[in-house]
């Protein structure tokens, strides 16, 4: 049983891990940058939420502060932030992204103090559901059915809708994208509002999951993330799913069985580093 809750606690936060590393998969399969600053919007959704919970009580309209200002900031920071410097060297845009990382993490401490936010009433993490013998609050069947919903829904608009296509089209062949009508603007901007807006919703999870909210929250899951699109294969969504689940299955179980070691977060990266000795190419990108 006690291994059951293990696997529980892995599947939980590998859900977490994927609904931020999709964005950051959408991102980079689009524009070739490694955004660091999605941590930034976590963190932003996170007390945005716990804001709005704390005067109103409300989850529903925690979940829509969270998710409408992380959404907000992501196209923001596209045009301010990447816009100008798309035809620079890779190596400018990750520099930008890091220095308004750190900028903005400076920032929440000024303006929220440096010691984290708690929510008032927390009644979300003390509702437990018990399914085949485990142990389930709210805030982690939350995460789990926000990330499935999430899967669904992106499935969904890749395949259905014009935007899905459009932006499959524009980071198959930009320019033949271009002279079909696809609006390259367009399609970025609904990138960043996709990518940001399930950052932000992941991080008012997290902070309600851990009851805290604090500036630089946003930080280790975002570098998290940016190892799990580079275990599944750069720009690979389904290899991004994988990867999440399993650095969330590894890091689980590796607090039994090497916790005297290293701790939980070492084990996921050193695990990293093994499958990529193994793979270079990522779990199921392509080797070039």
């Amino acid at each position: 049983m006690y291994y059951l809750d293990l696997l529980v606690i892995g599947l939980v936060w590998g859900c977490t891990y994927a609904m931020m590393a999709l964005g950051l998969t959408l991102v980079y399969g689009l524009l070739r940058i490694l955004h660091v600053a999605q941590a930034t919007v976590f963190t932003l959704g996170a007390y945005c939420g716990l804001l709005v919970a704390n005067q109103t009580g409300s989850i529903a309209l925690a979940i829509l502060a969270a998710v409408g200002s992380a959404g907000l900031a992501g196209p923001l920071i596209y045009r301010v932030i990447y816009e100008p410097i798309l035809d620079r060297p890779p190596f400018v845009p990750l520099v930008a992204s890091i220095g308004l990382l750190i900028g903005m993490e400076d920032g929440f401490r000024l303006l929220f103090g440096p010691y984290g936010l708690s929510f008032d009433n927390n009644p979300w993490f003390d509702a437990q559901i018990q399914l085949g013998g485990v142990m389930l609050n709210a805030v982690q069947i939350a995460l789990v059915v926000s990330a499935l919903v999430t899967i669904a829904v992106l499935a969904w608009l890749a395949a259905r809708t014009r935007l899905g296509i459009g932006l499959r089209a524009t980071v198959s062949d930009p320019q033949m994208a271009e002279n079909f009508g696809v609006n390259p603007i367009r399609v970025r901007m609904a990138t960043f509002v996709v990518a940001s807006a399930l950052a932000g919703l992941a991080g008012l999870l997290v902070g309600m999951l851990n009851n805290l909210v604090e500036p630089g929250m946003g930080g280790l899951i975002a570098y998290k993330g940016l190892a799990i699109i580079v275990l599944g294969g750069l720009g690979n969504v389904a290899g991004t799913l994988v990867a999440s689940l399993l650095f969330g299955l590894i890091e689980a179980l590796g607090t039994v069985t090497l916790d005297k070691v290293m701790d939980r977060d070492a084990v996921a990266f050193a695990f990293m580093i093994a499958m990529l000795l193994v793979r270079p190419h990522g779990l199921l990108g392509k080797a070039r």
